[in-house]
């Protein structure tokens, strides 16, 4: 069953949103999903509700998209916070203090990184994509959360297994314990990559594991049709994550572009969705 429940907006006038609604009820007061790239202030080529400044969109309508969506969300716009994602493995963890890290603007977020983890109530964790993948994380018992952007770079670079390893290095989290999503993202329908990033893959499964289990070759020689999303499920099986916690969603960014804003189906000049989580403060 698709665990990211689209939530229409032609009639609400509301912010597109991908609801995952199955871990509203592990933790009290937990919000976690996706956006489309209906329902915003944006217009062409970010139309409409364009989440991220590096774009080249205009700032002062990036702005008001983040705080239609915070309080739709229940949270106030500065509680929103964020990382300046380089395709890295780096994890920050978010204190009291670093609520709003990089809600008005790209300098204040966290540097150099894709990853974040709090277990603070009152902090939006947000992230930024168009076609890589979301992945979430949740300790229902440590009352912890994770995100992390995984594109094929963090994906072989195992951001999500450096997730894990940071709630249970910070907040205690036993990794069995640890329930874990993977969002909409460039399927392997639509994800064609060459050799070289082939090989990183390689690496990054276990020794003698079948490639098969996450890519098959192209129609073109020397490619590869790959699956992101299977690939950080192996990794966060091999890495602590019971295949019983993990759900994945079947959303294609590419194969959907009137929902999703899609770097490959529009040539690199689109906007940005948000995947988000947090924890409403008591």
């Amino acid at each position: 069953m698709e665990p990211f429940k689209w939530k229409a907006t032609e009639t609400t006038g509301e912010p597109e949103a991908f609801m995952l609604e199955g871990w509203s009820s592990a933790l009290p007061g937990l919000s976690a999903g996706f956006t489309g790239r209906n329902g915003g202030v944006g217009s062409s080529p970010y139309e409409s509700l364009n989440l991220a400044y590096h774009v080249g969109d205009d700032p002062v309508q990036v702005l008001e998209n983040r705080r239609i969506l915070a309080e739709f969300l229940g949270f106030a716009p500065e509680m929103w916070t964020c990382g300046e994602q380089v395709h890295g493995t780096r994890v920050a963890v978010v204190k009291q203090a670093d609520r709003g890290k990089g809600q008005l603007d790209r300098e204040s977020a966290f540097q150099n990184t894709d990853g974040l983890v709090t277990n603070v109530r009152g902090v939006l964790l947000t992230s930024f994509y168009a076609d890589c993948v979301p992945l979430y994380f949740l300790d229902p018992s440590q009352g912890a959360i994770g995100l992390a952007h995984a594109g094929w770079k963090g994906t072989v670079g195992q951001i999500a297994a450096a997730v894990i390893k940071t709630m249970e290095r910070e907040f205690g989290s036993r990794r069995e314990e640890i329930l874990a999503a993977i969002g909409p993202s460039i399927g392997d329908c639509c994800y064609e990559v060459d050799e070289a990033v082939m090989s990183r893959v390689r690496a990054a499964l276990d020794e003698g594991k079948d490639v098969s289990a996450c890519a098959s070759p192209s129609a073109n020689p020397d490619r590869w049709m790959l699956n992101l999303k299977e690939l950080n499920r192996i990794i966060m099986i091999k890495a602590g994550i019971l295949p019983t916690h993990i759900e994945c969603t079947r959303w294609c960014t590419s194969c959907h572009p009137d929902k999703f804003f899609s770097y490959r189906k529009q040539n690199g000049i689109t906007g940005r969705m948000a995947s988000w989580i947090g924890m409403k403060e008591r």
